[in-house]
């Protein structure tokens, strides 16, 4: 008989250093007695489809899951990078833009990534309490001006059928509220949670959207797909956020594999976000011009579909920030000169602007005697 997901994420997950070591060899964790601090700092657990992804300790796949002591050596992060606990009115609520709203619906996730922007209280169910679940409800009730609403957590998909169908009905509930969105990595984590029963449960409460989160292309297994696919059988039209992570994916041909396949798992890649500036994570980052290189290598080398929003989500709370490459070389009132993705320039004419025609000329009615 096969496990649930429950059973299979408890039995076969990796959640201790010294299960770690056993596993890939002691000589490849290290020291655990001083890693112990970094996975005290932040949970540890690794799913089981993430463990049979490592190839070798140090690949894409360990640098996203397994403790280093460079999560203690901290120098310009922050705590809450994007500023949530200053933007949220009431306990799992973050408010920040003008028309949507963030809902913790879930303290906990299959894997734990390293990166995590969330990481000061993602795996603490006391700070993510499901307690008091009511008072965010109720805001979101009383604020007409939200009408999307993205849960997260944590990782909404770890929650029970009957839960997650109790949330989205009362969600949908709420008449302002036109869209309901999911932020997941089940999908990648623990694709065997994706069943036709949540499938079913979803369904009811279109519009409803998933947004996955990829990192690498390994990482689109055959049963992530089939998970995938069986999403968008459901109506669910997928995106994907991916991190730039160094030494993960900071290379334009590993992007633009994974970008391509994505697509071709249904999924159409939305974000890729500049590595968030969260204390303990700041091994991860890359520079700016190395996320730009690799936009410069998508547009115009893949489909258009392939391409996402490249962002930073500004420290303080700023929201996310687009950034292009520059294709614009000169601009005045006559053309512009622009570079395509080749490298080659071309002109592009500015419309004349032609002298505006004489207004007719009104006369003042003569009155016959």
């Amino acid at each position: 008989m096969d496990m649930s997901w429950q059973e299979l994420l408890r039995k076969r997950s990796i959640a201790s250093l010294e299960a770690l070591a056993e596993r890939f060899g002691p000589e490849h964790v290290g020291d655990i007695e001083r890693l112990k601090q970094a996975a005290e700092n932040f949970e540890f657990r690794i799913s089981p489809a993430m463990v049979d992804l490592i190839r070798e300790p140090g690949d894409p796949i360990w640098q996203q899951y397994v403790p280093t002591v460079q999560e203690l050596e901290v120098e310009d992060g922050i705590v809450d990078s994007l500023a949530e606990d200053a933007h949220s009115p009431v306990p799992n609520i973050t408010h920040r833009y003008p028309d949507r709203a963030l809902f913790l619906v879930s303290p906990v996730c299959a894997s734990y990534c390293r990166f995590c922007t969330r990481r000061r209280k993602v795996g603490d169910p006391e700070k993510i309490p499901m307690a008091q679940l009511e008072s965010a409800f109720r805001y979101l009730e009383e604020h007409s001006e939200i009408r999307d609403v993205i849960m997260s957590g944590g990782d909404p998909l770890l929650l029970s059928d009957r839960r997650l169908d109790e949330i989205c009905a009362r969600l949908r509930a709420i008449p302002h509220l036109e869209i309901i969105r999911i932020g997941s990595r089940v999908p990648c984590h623990l694709p065997e949670r994706i069943t036709p029963e949540l499938c079913a449960i979803l369904k009811k409460y279109h519009p409803f959207y998933i947004n996955t989160h990829f990192n690498h292309p390994d990482e689109l297994t055959p049963a992530a797909v089939k998970a995938l696919g069986m999403l968008a059988d459901a109506g669910i039209p997928l995106g994907c956020q991916t991190v730039l992570l160094k030494g993960v994916n900071d290379d334009p041909a590993v992007m633009k594999m994974l970008m391509q396949k994505l697509l071709t798992a249904r999924v159409r890649p939305y974000y890729i976000y500049q590595c968030d500036q969260v204390a303990g994570a700041e091994h991860f980052r890359t520079t700016v011009e190395k996320g730009l290189e690799i936009v410069r290598a998508l547009r115009g080398w893949t489909s258009g579909l392939a391409v996402p929003h490249y962002v930073i989500d500004a420290p303080g709370g700023g929201g996310k920030i687009p950034l292009l490459p520059e294709y614009v070389e000169a601009m005045d009132d006559d053309q512009v000169v622009l570079r395509n993705y080749a490298g080659k320039t071309y002109v592009y004419q500015q419309p004349h602007q032609l002298e505006a025609a004489p207004l007719p000329v009104e006369f003042e009615p003569v009155m016959v005697g």
